[in-house]
């Protein structure tokens, strides 16, 4: 019978010390490249916070979103149904989810601009962090922190996170629910899809119907390639569409089933009933050709005639800039990322991650391109897909590049492409930045030549040199444009809010641009302090201070005070909200008193009833010379 020696062979010895000090340098290789990756991940984060908050204190909010903010912070009842004013009389033209983290922020911390836009803030950073991390495991860490960078540096989503347009808040619930969709493809689990829905639901509390448009692209993506049975995956994408259905009409129904005498009317109806609001007046009235669909009131002509529709508005003039620099990056990647990997299981990880991002991409794209007519900003939802279609395509790029043989020029060739399409895009506003072109096409002649020449003997510096130029000239011009916010000439409208000198708010002169922005959240003009003044001085128990005719007049005024205010024809001025006959039970019941009219908006039966039953008021009144387009009336004294 053998026994064990008692000692060991100094050849074993030494084969388990190697194998030990193996294993301890590569763990900590992978440590020194996880600590490299969350530093770069930091410094990211920290440009965008640099991005989203420099001088926030001068942050443009939106007239009319910053109005029901400012009513929503001050009642639970406006927050609830998203009041315009703080009595709760009438709605937004939307539904409130995007406002009330806004309007939690303005409670907490005050009405000030800058409270209004800190929500935004969070939003864009979690977006970037979400993004990186999504993509980080569909196609490794390069691809996540480039996708991250690139999202970071988009010009539209920089100024869209300085302002309080909704469409922030959509842009993170979309990725978030990007994200548990990859986990659920991976997985093959049903709690991830469900989370997914759940996502899709919060984001159409955001943006309503626009939140859906991936609906069909995920659901494309998870048959295609989740693991499972054909009928399984049906079943799991039934329940996950159910959810998805009951989240998103969650508000909508808690709005059917309370009386319409318990709640605000539903501005943009013309029957009071909350999916007129929403599939109606938001949905096919303004993307259809019956104005008055299911009951809505006309749509506003700013969504109709905004003039960026067509398959080429994605890169015209204004919107150009904003989102397309990296366009033909992601298209490239997307062929080729798919391309090259046909012939692989279903289940296929990184071609699904290609077909996720690019079916965003291209779904948006196409609704775009035959709506009506759609705002600049609108394009924000576009710069996930395009940075993580760039990001994954790049990593995908220098790995082919670093294995060689034929698929290896395609690194340089997109280079040269990308930094060729920066002339396209910036070649209308060569003034913005003279120098800014230039670099940019030498930086892509640089890393393109140097990538291209390079061999199995030329030096490593050299191939990193190549890589940096590479990418500097694939983000140096989007960067520069992300940058100009920060310019108190270029920080974008209030309404529409773009980077650059391109867009309604730009008007070429520092001077304008800062008075306009530089105006607190709840600080009126000379001319509506004076007009407050005296509507306090001789209210005496009503309950609204004032009728306005509608949004137009009543925004400032809401900004400045939570007193009760009757906005008449909500947003557009068109909504039968109050009737004739309503205001003259409201006058003769001393609920009312003063109502302020104006020639920018169209007449109404209320309106008309104001000018024939009440009394007009000189502006000399309360200490003006003359009030524009308004005319104030008091139906206490009649005519």
């Amino acid at each position: 019978m053998a026994t064990a020696p008692l000692t060991r062979d100094p050849a074993d010895s030494r084969a388990r010390t190697d194998g030990i000090t193996r294993t301890l340098r590569a763990t900590l290789r992978q440590r020194i490249s996880l600590s490299r990756e969350s530093y770069a991940l930091l410094l990211i984060l920290a440009a965008a916070a640099v991005l989203y908050t420099w001088a926030i204190e001068r942050a443009g909010v939106h007239p009319y979103y910053s109005a029901a903010v400012r009513s929503m912070a001050a009642d639970w009842h406006a927050f609830v149904f998203g009041g315009l004013d703080p009595s709760g009389s009438l709605t937004l033209d939307k539904i409130p989810g995007a406002l009330w983290p806004q309007a939690l922020s303005v409670r907490l911390l005050g009405p000030y601009n800058w409270a209004a836009v800190l929500p935004q803030v969070l939003e864009g950073l979690l977006a970037v962090w979400a993004l990186h991390r999504i993509v980080r495991a569909w196609a490794g860490p390069l691809a996540g922190l480039l996708a991250a960078l690139a999202l970071t540096l988009t010009p539209v989503t920089v100024s869209l996170n300085r302002h309080n347009i909704p469409d922030t808040l959509l842009v993170l619930l979309l990725v978030l629910a990007a994200g548990s969709l990859q986990k659920a493809v991976r997985t093959g689990k049903l709690l991830p899809l469900l989370v997914c829905g759940t996502w899709v639901g919060l984001a159409f509390q955001a943006k309503m119907l626009q939140a859906w448009l991936v609906l069909p692209v995920f659901a494309a993506v998870y048959q295609l390639a989740a693991p499972g049975s054909r009928w399984d995956r049906a079943r799991r994408l039934l329940l996950a569409g159910i959810t998805a259905l009951g989240v998103s009409c969650s508000w909508l129904l808690l709005v059917w089933v309370t009386p319409a005498a318990s709640r605000p009317y539903l501005d943009g109806t013309t029957n009071n009933n909350p999916f007129t609001l929403v599939f109606g007046y938001n949905g096919l009235s303004r993307f259809g050709h019956d104005p008055h669909a299911l009951g809505a009131v006309a749509g506003t002509a700013a969504s109709r005639t905004s003039g960026n529709t067509g398959w080429t508005m994605v890169v015209n003039h204004d919107v150009g800039p904003q989102i397309a620099w990296l366009l033909p990056l992601a298209v490239l990647a997307l062929a080729l990322g798919v391309w090259w990997r046909a012939g692989r299981p279903r289940t296929d990880g990184p071609r699904t991650g290609f077909l996720l991002w690019g079916g965003w991409l291209v779904m948006h794209l196409v609704v775009f391109s035959n709506s009506n007519g759609n705002h600049g900003y609108y394009m924000a939802v576009l710069a996930p897909a395009l940075a993580a279609l760039a990001g994954g395509g790049i990593a995908l790029f220098r790995s082919e590049y670093r294995a060689g043989g034929r698929r290896r020029a395609a690194l340089p060739v997109a280079v040269g492409i990308t930094a060729l399409w920066a002339a396209v895009i910036d070649g209308p506003h060569g003034a913005f930045a003279p120098w800014l072109l230039p670099v940019v096409l030498m930086l892509g002649l640089c890393g393109t030549v140097g990538l291209w020449t390079s061999g199995p003997h030329t030096t490593r510096p050299a191939v990193h040199s190549a890589l940096a130029a590479s990418l500097a000239a694939v983000l140096l011009a989007p960067a520069v444009w992300a940058a100009s916010c920060l310019n108190p000439r270029y920080p974008g409208s209030p309404i529409e809010p773009l980077a650059g000198p391109v867009g309604p708010g730009f008007h070429g002169t520092h001077h304008h641009r800062a008075k306009v922005l530089r105006n607190p959240l709840n600080t009126p003009s000379t001319r509506d302090t004076a007009l407050l003044k005296y509507l306090s001085a001789h209210r005496s128990g009503e309950k609204y201070l004032l009728a306005t005719q509608a949004a137009y007049g009543a925004e400032p005024l809401l900004r400045a005070t939570p007193q009760p205010m009757l906005v008449m024809g909500g947003f557009t001025g068109l909504t039968p909200f109050p009737t004739a006959p309503r205001i003259g039970d409201l006058v003769s019941t001393h609920q009312l008193r003063y109502a302020l009219l104006t020639t920018r908006r169209p007449s109404t039966p209320a309106s008309a009833w104001v000018k024939k039953s009440c009394a007009a008021i000189s502006p000399r009144a309360y200490g003006q010379t003359s009030d524009g387009s308004f005319t104030l009336y008091d139906c206490a004294r009649g005519r």
